[in-house]
């Protein structure tokens, strides 16, 4: 897996991850589950690899030098 994920997508991966979270906590009845999505963000930014921008060609990451 080849890091596609750079620094500032990875730091608003983490925000969203944590804010989806917290809809378990904040959110009654049966739509508090949708908080489980925020897994996902958390995930792809502490790997630095999402598998959508893998698929699409995308990348966030600054251009290595040579």
């Amino acid at each position: 897996m080849k890091a596609n994920v750079g620094r500032l997508d990875r730091i608003v991966r983490i925000a969203v991850g944590i804010l989806l979270l917290a809809l378990i906590v904040l959110v009654p009845g049966p739509e508090r589950w949708w908080g489980l999505l925020g897994v996902i963000p958390l995930a792809t930014a502490s790997l630095s690899f999402c598998p959508l921008y893998g698929v699409l060609g995308v990348s966030t990451c600054p251009a290595r030098k040579s």
